[in-house]
């Protein structure tokens, strides 16, 4: 029976953000996931360049750390230590695994994996719903036009039938 996974996917799932069009996750966020100081991660990156091309792993720019800590994703540049942070695609966290090798390592990558599957899954069933909305909405647009003119029928019978003026009944005199 496979070990339990030493944290829960949702918790994963808060520390995946977009960033230039791209899930990733930050560095201090996987370090801490892994238990491993940041600077031991980004050691063993350096040490293993060859394997997190840029499609991998890229390090933020200030704009982009300075956008972090607007949304309240980091607490503040100082808790950087004095870094710009790395962002790992999901490709560049599954290389992680290549390198860190515990066994808590390969229970995180796990979870991890778990929730980019989840996000991707989450992202196709949200454009399914969008691609079903908008066909109802066109129908609906269909149907407000049979509406109008049926109104504008109905309308122009109402105003023919006043037009009209014509008595029913027995005239007296």
């Amino acid at each position: 029976m496979p070990a339990p996974l030493p944290i829960p996917v949702r918790s994963v799932e808060r520390k995946i953000h977009v960033i230039r069009g791209q899930r990733v996750m930050l560095d201090r966020d996987l370090a801490e996931l892994y238990m491993v100081p940041t600077i031991a991660l980004r050691q063993q990156v350096k040490r293993n360049h060859a394997r997190f091309p840029e499609d991998f792993v890229f390090q933020l720019s200030e704009d982009e750390a300075n956008a972090l800590v607007s949304q309240l994703v980091i607490p503040s540049r100082r808790s950087l230590g004095g870094f710009l942070p790395y962002a790992f695609t999901q490709q560049g966290v599954a290389m992680l695994s290549s390198v860190l090798r515990s066994d808590r390592a390969v229970r995180v990558n796990i979870a991890i994996m778990r929730a980019f599957v989840g996000f991707h899954e989450a992202l196709l069933s949200k454009r399914a719903m969008t691609k079903r909305l908008e066909a109802l909405e066109r129908k609906v647009r269909r149907h407000d036009v049979r509406i109008e003119d049926v109104i504008e029928t109905i309308e122009t019978l109402v105003e023919e039938s006043r037009a009209s003026k014509r008595q029913i009944g027995f005239v007296t005199r």
